[in-house]
This record gives C-alpha cells, structure tokens and sequence, in this order.
C-alpha cells in the first residue's frame, strides 16, 4: 500500500464505528464495476417471500448457534 493509502487507512481507523462502516459500504460498493439490479431484487423478493412465510407460521426462526452449526455440519 502506498505512503498515501496508509496515512488515509489510519484516518478511516479514527473514525467512529458507524462512520468506518458507512465508508467500507462505499468502498466496497465502488468496487462493483457493473452492478446486477436484477440480483438485488431477487434477493430482496426473497426476504421478502421468506419474512411473510415465517409471519404466517409455515416457517420458524431458529438461533444463530442453530444455523452456523447446520452450516457447519453440511461442511463436513
């Protein structure tokens, strides 16, 4: 990383947590040349369809430890 890159990486590090958050979305998101529209609608339909599934009861919420280690055993 160049001299410049290191003395703006250890003002972003200064910055409040909400703030450095914001700034790594804008970093990240500039680095999406082309974004797909399409999949971020997908994706947001999809919440959506699952959201109003649980609300109806056809499914149910389960803890993050519950999740990760599904995750985990499917890796296995």
């Amino acid at each position: 990383m160049s001299k410049k890159g290191v003395d703006l990486l250890e003002k972003a590090l200064s910055l409040p947590p909400a703030e450095r958050a914001e700034l790594a979305d804008r970093l990240l998101t500039s680095l999406d040349v082309s974004p797909d529209r399409r999949i971020d609608e997908l994706w947001a339909q999809e919440a959506e369809a699952r959201l109003e599934a649980f609300e109806r009861g056809e499914i149910k919420a389960v803890s993050a430890r519950e999740a990760f280690d599904a995750a985990r055993d499917v890796k296995r």
